[in-house]
């Protein structure tokens, strides 16, 4: 009695495991009506015929491998069970064949492939060739599902929502609502990011409040996926072009924090900053050549370990960890501001923020109607592609250049648009704070540090024989530099023209790292209390 194997199998396209009991029928009544023996049955649930990378089917080939000699027969349902390539299908039918003896047989179809009879291989080609088409075809209008749900609707199609949204609704219904927990945790990644945190740091932190995603590139993923502004990434579909689209889902992010997240991206870091509770100024203090400043600690002879910062080049500064400290702790007791000078700051903040909303407010109003405009040029282009009035390439070249307006457009409307009144509450709670800047800088913890650093000395803190050195400085907080500079704390040797005058609102008057809560400040006294006040805002949720 000659003997067979038999191979089942089901995808996740439609099908279920009904599917395997039918196939277990036809070939039990195969075997049966040729007098064949069963020797073992080998399962595939859920798997695509795509390639021959399955669990199961691998197994088949482990055991033919050893087992070869007692088979006759490789039964399947249908030679598409099997596979839909057609070129890998006919390559292993060949191999079973010509290496172990071993016929595949289509109960179904009724074939008994076999290589040396010329029907025989044209009849189980041609229905591998079948399957391989409808495959193709099922592909292509998955394809267009896909791309009209995503570009057409902005729906968001994938099974799993992306972490920070949840979803909701029935079936195709089904749509992105925000997970206001995990948005949170979004939020902080791209604001870390943006204050030039260490991604290693910014991935702790964010599992400490609750972030689930594993993996090392889990935070870069986050930074770049278009999602959380409220864009969808679709690839192209036949003629139609691919790129950013609009989703119908609620942003997290900002549209102009996600563009500057992405430039950002694209610059990478020249070094990794390994972040030391001990030593919160390496890799933001420089030496007077203009090297940032490492640091490691030191055994003493007691066993006792001291921390000192250190430049690359062994001649220049070998500084007391403890001495930096301090003398930075002095200099930031200086920064200190008379009560009567916060309360003219609070009178004077409050006049600007207004001035500026209602500044803010003319400028949305225009960019709503150069919005309308750019929209009705797009819809007339794509209006004209459809009536085969143009080609496609002036069709895409147009699209893209309104498509990018357009997202530019709803950015700044978005910035224009926020209430910047919240920016003037957090200044009312945290101003008083600028009477003891020591109490400030003590309090917060190493990554503030090293924002404060680079917000009050705009990235030029320098140490040489002993003594802090800047050319640029907060204005409002330099008020006693001449006590500081006798003390032998701190020399500012001022640069006219930095740090003199508030920059202009934009990314681009950006001077400092990270981006600033409020757009500007017209007077420059107004500016570095907005930066500051974001040094404590976590600790106070």
């Amino acid at each position: 009695m000659k003997r067979a194997i038999r191979y089942l199998r089901f995808s996740q396209l439609g099908q279920s495991n009904s599917s395997i009991e039918r196939q277990e029928l036809y070939t039990d009544q195969w075997m049966q009506y040729n007098n064949v023996e069963l020797v073992d049955t080998f399962i595939d649930r859920g798997k695509s015929a795509r390639t021959f990378d399955r669990p199961d089917f691998i197994k088949l080939k482990e055991f033919i491998n050893k087992h070869y000699k007692t088979v006759d027969y490789l039964l399947v349902d249908q030679l598409d069970r099997f596979s839909r390539d057609a070129g890998e299908a006919m390559n292993m039918v060949k191999l079973l064949q010509k290496k172990y003896n071993i016929q595949v047989v289509s109960v179904t179809e009724g074939i008994i492939f076999d290589y040396n009879t010329p029907g025989s291989f044209f009849r189980a080609g041609l229905q591998l060739l079948l399957a391989e088409e409808d495959n193709i075809n099922r592909s292509i209008k998955v394809k267009g599902g896909i791309y009209t749900a995503k570009a057409k609707e902005g729906r968001f199609v994938f099974k799993n929502a992306p972490f920070g949204y949840k979803k909701e609704g029935e079936r195709k219904e089904k749509h992105l609502v925000i997970n206001e927990a995990e948005a949170k945790i979004i939020r902080f990644i791209y604001d870390a990011y943006l204050r030039n945190t260490p991604l290693y740091r910014i991935k702790q932190e964010a599992e400490q409040l609750g972030f689930t995603t594993k993996g090392n590139m889990a935070i870069e993923r986050v930074l770049k996926n278009p999602i959380y502004a409220g864009l969808l990434k679709v690839d192209s579909y036949k003629d139609y072009k691919g790129g950013l689209f609009d989703g119908i889902h609620e942003p997290i992010i900002d549209i102009t924090t996600w563009r500057m997240v992405q430039e950002k991206i694209k610059r990478p870091e020249k070094t990794r900053t390994v972040i030391d509770e001990e030593l919160p100024l390496r890799g933001v203090l420089k030496c007077h050549c203009g090297t940032p400043i490492s640091g490691a600690p030191s055994r003493g002879k007691s066993g006792k370990y001291f921390y000192y910062y250190k430049c690359k080049h062994s001649k220049h500064n070998n500084i007391s960890a403890i001495k930096a400290h301090e003398q930075l702790l002095s200099v930031c007791e200086l920064m200190s501001l008379p009560s009567q000078k916060v309360r003219k700051i609070r009178t004077e903040s409050k006049a600007s923020i207004d001035k500026e909303m209602e500044g803010n407010r003319k400028k949305a109003n225009d960019k709503k109607l150069e919005l309308q405009q750019v929209e009705e040029k797009l819809f007339s282009v794509e209006e004209k592609w459809i009536k085969n009035e143009i080609n496609k390439d002036t069709y895409e070249r147009w699209y893209s250049i309104y498509n990018d307006n357009i997202l530019n457009l709803k950015g700044a409307i978005d910035r224009l648009s926020l209430d910047q009144s919240l920016a003037f509450n957090i200044l009312e709670k945290k101003l008083d704070l600028l009477t003891d800047m020591r109490h400030v800088y003590s309090t917060c913890d190493t990554l503030e540090k090293r924002e404060f650093v680079n917000l009050v000395f705009d990235s030029n803190l320098y140490y040489q024989n002993g003594i802090y050195r800047t050319p640029t400085m907060l204005r409002d907080l330099s008020h006693n530099h001449l006590k500081m500079k006798e003390k032998g704390l701190l020399i500012f040797e001022k640069k006219e023209g930095l740090l003199n005058e508030a920059p202009h609102s934009g990314e681009s008057g950006i001077r400092t790292p990270g981006p600033v809560t409020v757009n500007s400040f017209q007077d420059c006294r107004n500016r570095p209390l907005c930066q500051l006040s974001r040094l404590r805002k976590y600790k106070t949720k």
